[in-house]
């Protein structure tokens, strides 16, 4: 299974999907002229014996031309599809529905403008506005897909940050299984030391892709065991040293002190580390996510994002919201717990499922 098909089949499966709004929202002001005349309004003196004898087989006739759709209709759209003007009040509820979908009021409202611009006034159907959509979006996240680089230096630096549930111990799991697949050596830090099950979690990976993970007991100092593991991916010439950290926000200047303070160590081994600060994101916050963001760039240097279980919500749309207020790379998404169900953000594909669009 492609990953795209992945990403249409399970993202955003509760019912207020984008996808159906869409369809609901042109549906909703269908203005098309109907396929007849109304018989009674053509011939309103015709004796009461007539409408038995009335030309009715001829009414049909009209339909079944309109069921064939001709060239452009195939091209660009079924040509029965419902239509609908394009003005102020279509325009209104298409930004409702794009704040519903958590692209914030903002960028709702942005795009909502671009796609007015050249159309607003026209009919419009169901996938023409859903191609108009799937096209700002795109736009908006083209600039930001990037995949995670990987540089000359070695051993490469990750390190991983993020709010306890978000996804990051499995983000971090499966990225150092797809790269060591790839040809890489990689070397996982369990950074996460007041968590017994983030540990665990990444022992299991560890031994699934082959990579060492490097422990230390619970409650120990992060900072030193981040340096213990930076000293051995060194000593054993590794691609890449993954961290991971705690993310405890109930508690920001412990949190911040101490991701400080793991930098400052492994410092003294690499003044240039860490290479790249990944953020992991859980899709199911929706707008908290932009919340998070603004915390951790002022916690820790973030360079890159990742967006973790848009196959459990229809809130995926704040990754356009992130993409267009933050222009922070977004290196991956995730779909599900397997390891392929983590890949390259795409953001053509993304729009595209975003908003029910076929591959």
């Amino acid at each position: 299974m492609s990953f795209f098909k992945k990403l249409k089949d399970r993202m955003f499966r509760s019912s207020d999907k984008i996808g159906e709004g869409l369809d609901a929202l042109v549906a909703e002001g269908d203005d098309a002229p109907p396929a007849t005349p109304p018989a009674a309004t053509i011939a309103p003196a015709a004796p009461p014996a007539a409408p038995a004898a009335s030309p009715v087989p001829a009414a049909p006739a009209p339909a079944a031309e309109e069921s064939k759709p001709g060239l452009i209709g195939r091209l660009f759209g079924r040509a029965d599809e419902p239509r609908r003007v394009l003005d102020d009040a279509m325009l209104e509820s298409l930004e409702d529905l794009l704040i519903q979908a958590d692209l914030g009021p903002e960028t709702a409202m942005r795009v909502t403008a671009n796609i007015a611009e050249g159309r607003f006034g026209r009919r419009i159907s169901t996938t023409e506005l859903k191609q108009a959509l799937a096209a700002e979006v795109e736009r908006i996240m083209t600039p930001v897909a990037r995949p995670l680089p990987l540089y000359p230096k070695r051993p490469q630096v990750v390190l991983v940050v993020g709010v306890n549930g978000s996804g990051k111990t499995t983000t971090i799991g499966k990225l150092a299984s797809q790269f060591k697949a790839a040809g890489k050596q990689v070397v996982i830090a369990a950074g996460d030391t007041f968590r017994a099950a983030a540990v665990d979690q990444l022992k299991v990976w560890g031994t699934r892709a082959g990579v060492p993970v490097l422990t230390a007991p619970e409650g120990s100092d992060p900072a030193s065991l981040a340096f213990d593991a930076l000293t051995r991916a060194q000593a054993e010439g590794a691609d890449l040293l993954m961290i991971d950290t705690a993310g405890r926000l109930q508690n920001r200047a412990d949190l911040m002190e101490e991701l400080a303070k793991i930098v400052r160590v492994i410092r003294k081994v690499d003044p240039t580390a860490p290479h790249n600060t990944l953020l992991v994101l859980d899709a199911t916050t929706g707008q908290n996510a932009v919340t998070q963001v603004e915390i951790f760039r002022k916690i820790a240097d973030v360079s890159g994002l990742v967006m973790t279980k848009l196959d459990g919500t229809a809130k995926g749309g704040v990754l356009v919201a992130l993409a267009d207020r933050f222009g922070l790379p977004i290196h991956a998404i995730g779909v599900g717990e397997q390891i392929d169900d983590l890949a390259a953000f795409d953001p053509g594909d993304f729009a595209r499922a975003l908003v029910g669009l076929s591959e």
